[in-house]
Protein backbone atom coordinates (compact mmCIF):
# COMPACT_ATOMS: atom_id res chain seq x y z
CA UNK A 1 0.00 0.00 0.00
CA UNK A 2 2.53 2.69 0.77
CA UNK A 3 3.98 2.31 -2.92
CA UNK A 4 0.92 2.46 -4.51
CA UNK A 5 0.00 5.57 -2.16
CA UNK A 6 3.70 6.90 -3.53
CA UNK A 7 2.23 6.38 -6.89
CA UNK A 8 -0.74 7.82 -6.33
CA UNK A 9 1.25 11.44 -4.77
CA UNK A 10 3.53 11.62 -7.66
CA UNK A 11 0.85 10.82 -9.98
CA UNK A 12 -1.42 13.84 -8.34
CA UNK A 13 1.74 16.24 -8.16
CA UNK A 14 3.06 15.79 -11.53
CA UNK A 15 -0.66 16.18 -13.46
CA UNK A 16 -1.39 19.61 -12.04
CA UNK A 17 -4.91 19.34 -11.55
CA UNK A 18 -4.78 19.74 -7.79
CA UNK A 19 -3.88 23.57 -8.70
CA UNK A 20 -7.42 24.62 -9.86
CA UNK A 21 -8.92 23.23 -6.41
CA UNK A 22 -6.33 24.88 -4.48
CA UNK A 23 -5.99 27.97 -6.17
CA UNK A 24 -9.93 28.37 -5.93
CA UNK A 25 -10.34 27.37 -2.11
CA UNK A 26 -7.70 30.10 -1.70
CA UNK A 27 -9.83 32.76 -3.41
CA UNK A 28 -12.89 31.40 -0.95
CA UNK A 29 -10.39 31.84 1.75
CA UNK A 30 -9.51 35.22 0.25
CA UNK A 31 -12.99 36.73 0.26
CA UNK A 32 -14.53 35.59 2.86
CA UNK A 33 -11.45 35.53 5.87
CA UNK A 34 -10.08 38.59 6.40
CA UNK A 35 -7.50 39.54 9.20
CA UNK A 36 -9.36 40.64 12.39
CA UNK A 37 -12.48 38.95 12.16
CA UNK A 38 -13.34 37.07 15.07
CA UNK A 39 -11.56 33.70 14.77
CA UNK A 40 -14.48 31.26 15.01
CA UNK A 41 -16.45 32.32 12.37
CA UNK A 42 -13.72 32.51 10.37
CA UNK A 43 -12.44 29.00 11.11
CA UNK A 44 -16.13 28.25 10.16
CA UNK A 45 -16.12 29.29 6.70
CA UNK A 46 -12.61 27.70 6.07
CA UNK A 47 -13.55 24.01 7.20
CA UNK A 48 -17.16 24.07 4.89
CA UNK A 49 -15.40 25.48 1.94
CA UNK A 50 -12.85 22.87 2.37
CA UNK A 51 -15.76 20.35 1.72
CA UNK A 52 -16.39 20.55 -2.19
CA UNK A 53 -12.66 21.06 -2.19
CA UNK A 54 -11.80 17.59 -0.92
CA UNK A 55 -14.84 15.84 -3.29
CA UNK A 56 -13.15 17.47 -6.36
CA UNK A 57 -9.40 15.97 -5.29
CA UNK A 58 -11.39 12.98 -5.03
CA UNK A 59 -12.58 13.25 -7.96
CA UNK A 60 -8.74 14.12 -9.70
CA UNK A 61 -7.45 11.35 -7.78
CA UNK A 62 -9.89 8.52 -8.90
CA UNK A 63 -10.19 9.89 -12.99
CA UNK A 64 -7.02 11.32 -13.71
CA UNK A 65 -5.12 7.79 -13.90
CA UNK A 66 -4.04 7.10 -18.32
CA UNK A 67 -6.38 3.71 -18.35
CA UNK A 68 -3.35 2.21 -19.82
CA UNK A 69 -1.63 2.68 -16.29
CA UNK A 70 -4.44 2.24 -14.52
CA UNK A 71 -4.89 -1.43 -15.75
CA UNK A 72 -1.15 -2.28 -15.29
CA UNK A 73 -1.85 -1.70 -11.71
CA UNK A 74 -4.85 -2.96 -11.49
CA UNK A 75 -3.12 -6.14 -12.65
CA UNK A 76 -0.06 -5.92 -10.12
CA UNK A 77 -2.00 -4.97 -6.95
CA UNK A 78 -5.58 -5.48 -7.19
CA UNK A 79 -8.35 -3.15 -7.98
CA UNK A 80 -9.65 -2.58 -4.66
CA UNK A 81 -5.83 -1.75 -3.13
CA UNK A 82 -5.43 0.44 -6.60
CA UNK A 83 -8.69 2.55 -6.15
CA UNK A 84 -8.43 2.63 -2.13
CA UNK A 85 -4.90 4.33 -2.67
CA UNK A 86 -6.30 6.60 -4.81
CA UNK A 87 -8.89 7.88 -2.50
CA UNK A 88 -6.47 7.75 0.24
CA UNK A 89 -4.32 9.84 -1.38
CA UNK A 90 -7.06 12.91 -1.78
CA UNK A 91 -7.83 12.53 1.90
CA UNK A 92 -4.25 12.81 2.56
CA UNK A 93 -4.01 16.62 0.36
CA UNK A 94 -7.69 17.83 1.45
CA UNK A 95 -6.54 17.30 5.12
CA UNK A 96 -3.21 18.94 4.72
CA UNK A 97 -4.84 21.69 2.69
CA UNK A 98 -7.07 22.27 5.60
CA UNK A 99 -4.39 21.96 8.37
CA UNK A 100 -2.82 24.69 6.73
CA UNK A 101 -5.44 27.24 6.21
CA UNK A 102 -7.05 26.31 9.76
CA UNK A 103 -3.38 27.46 11.11
CA UNK A 104 -2.95 30.45 8.79
CA UNK A 105 -6.85 31.67 9.89
CA UNK A 106 -6.47 30.89 13.65
CA UNK A 107 -3.42 33.39 13.49
CA UNK A 108 -4.46 35.92 11.39
CA UNK A 109 -8.11 36.47 13.22
CA UNK A 110 -9.49 38.59 16.62
CA UNK A 111 -9.48 36.00 19.51
CA UNK A 112 -12.89 36.92 20.46
CA UNK A 113 -16.25 36.54 20.00
CA UNK A 114 -18.60 37.96 17.18
CA UNK A 115 -19.49 40.97 19.31
CA UNK A 116 -15.80 41.15 20.25
CA UNK A 117 -16.71 41.38 23.82
CA UNK A 118 -15.66 38.05 25.29
CA UNK A 119 -12.19 36.44 24.65
CA UNK A 120 -11.38 33.08 22.78
CA UNK A 121 -8.90 31.00 23.63
CA UNK A 122 -6.54 30.95 20.35
CA UNK A 123 -5.53 27.25 20.84
CA UNK A 124 -8.92 25.80 21.75
CA UNK A 125 -10.15 27.69 18.88
CA UNK A 126 -7.33 26.07 17.05
CA UNK A 127 -8.28 23.14 17.92
CA UNK A 128 -11.97 23.39 17.21
CA UNK A 129 -11.31 24.20 14.21
CA UNK A 130 -8.88 21.44 12.79
CA UNK A 131 -11.54 19.22 13.87
CA UNK A 132 -14.45 20.97 12.00
CA UNK A 133 -11.76 21.13 9.08
CA UNK A 134 -10.83 17.21 9.37
CA UNK A 135 -14.64 16.74 9.54
CA UNK A 136 -15.12 18.15 6.51
CA UNK A 137 -12.15 16.60 4.43
CA UNK A 138 -13.51 13.70 5.61
CA UNK A 139 -17.29 13.86 4.45
CA UNK A 140 -16.00 15.77 1.09
CA UNK A 141 -13.89 12.74 0.24
CA UNK A 142 -17.15 10.28 1.48
CA UNK A 143 -18.85 12.54 -0.77
CA UNK A 144 -16.42 12.09 -3.87
CA UNK A 145 -15.70 8.09 -3.79
CA UNK A 146 -19.33 7.83 -4.27
CA UNK A 147 -20.25 10.39 -6.63
CA UNK A 148 -16.94 9.16 -9.10
CA UNK A 149 -16.10 6.25 -10.73
CA UNK A 150 -17.01 3.82 -10.14
CA UNK A 151 -20.23 4.17 -8.83
CA UNK A 152 -20.65 6.86 -11.33
CA UNK A 153 -18.63 7.01 -14.32
CA UNK A 154 -20.22 10.04 -16.71
CA UNK A 155 -19.13 13.16 -16.15
CA UNK A 156 -22.40 14.61 -17.17
CA UNK A 157 -23.67 12.90 -13.82
CA UNK A 158 -20.62 12.70 -11.41
CA UNK A 159 -20.09 16.34 -11.52
CA UNK A 160 -24.01 17.55 -10.72
CA UNK A 161 -24.19 14.90 -8.14
CA UNK A 162 -21.43 15.60 -6.50
CA UNK A 163 -21.63 19.50 -6.50
CA UNK A 164 -25.45 18.47 -5.17
CA UNK A 165 -24.27 16.47 -2.59
CA UNK A 166 -21.36 18.49 -0.77
CA UNK A 167 -23.83 21.01 -0.51
CA UNK A 168 -26.03 18.79 1.28
CA UNK A 169 -23.44 17.78 3.36
CA UNK A 170 -23.03 21.66 4.60
CA UNK A 171 -26.40 22.55 5.03
CA UNK A 172 -28.53 19.30 6.36
CA UNK A 173 -29.29 19.01 10.05
CA UNK A 174 -27.90 15.88 10.99
CA UNK A 175 -24.63 15.79 8.95
CA UNK A 176 -21.38 15.87 10.64
CA UNK A 177 -20.04 18.66 8.90
CA UNK A 178 -23.38 20.54 9.64
CA UNK A 179 -22.86 19.82 13.14
CA UNK A 180 -18.95 20.71 13.20
CA UNK A 181 -19.22 24.03 11.45
CA UNK A 182 -22.68 25.53 12.95
CA UNK A 183 -20.58 24.71 16.25
CA UNK A 184 -18.11 27.06 15.86
CA UNK A 185 -20.81 29.73 14.61
CA UNK A 186 -22.78 29.01 17.78
CA UNK A 187 -19.34 29.35 20.04
CA UNK A 188 -18.40 32.40 18.27
CA UNK A 189 -22.15 34.32 19.44
CA UNK A 190 -21.79 32.55 23.00
CA UNK A 191 -17.85 32.33 23.75
CA UNK A 192 -18.14 28.62 24.34
CA UNK A 193 -16.06 26.71 22.15
CA UNK A 194 -17.20 23.28 20.84
CA UNK A 195 -13.80 21.08 21.40
CA UNK A 196 -15.70 18.08 20.67
CA UNK A 197 -14.51 15.01 18.40
CA UNK A 198 -17.96 13.41 17.66
CA UNK A 199 -18.50 14.96 14.45
CA UNK A 200 -14.90 14.14 13.48
CA UNK A 201 -15.70 10.30 14.57
CA UNK A 202 -19.16 10.57 12.74
CA UNK A 203 -17.44 11.72 9.55
CA UNK A 204 -14.70 9.03 9.61
CA UNK A 205 -17.63 6.09 10.27
CA UNK A 206 -18.73 7.26 7.28
CA UNK A 207 -15.95 8.01 5.48
CA UNK A 208 -14.70 4.39 6.23
CA UNK A 209 -18.35 3.21 4.94
CA UNK A 210 -17.91 5.22 1.57
CA UNK A 211 -14.44 4.19 0.35
CA UNK A 212 -15.60 0.71 1.63
CA UNK A 213 -18.03 0.55 -0.91
CA UNK A 214 -16.65 2.34 -3.47
CA UNK A 215 -13.60 -0.14 -3.50
CA UNK A 216 -15.76 -3.29 -3.43
CA UNK A 217 -17.52 -1.82 -6.63
CA UNK A 218 -14.66 -1.06 -7.83
CA UNK A 219 -13.36 -4.95 -7.54
CA UNK A 220 -16.47 -6.06 -8.77
CA UNK A 221 -16.44 -3.95 -12.09
CA UNK A 222 -12.98 -4.74 -13.08
CA UNK A 223 -13.16 -8.43 -12.49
Amino acid sequence: MTALLRYQTALLLRSQRWLPPVILYAAFLGVGVQSGQPVLDSLGYTAAALLPVAAWLVRICVTGEPAAARACVTAARGPARSHLAALLTALAAAALLGTVATLIVTVISHHATNDHRLPVSPVRAGTAGLLATLACALLGSAVGALTNRPLLRSPGRAVPTMLLATLLAVVVGGSPAHAAVSGLVSGSESGRIPVSPLPLAAAALLTAAAFTTACALNGRRSS
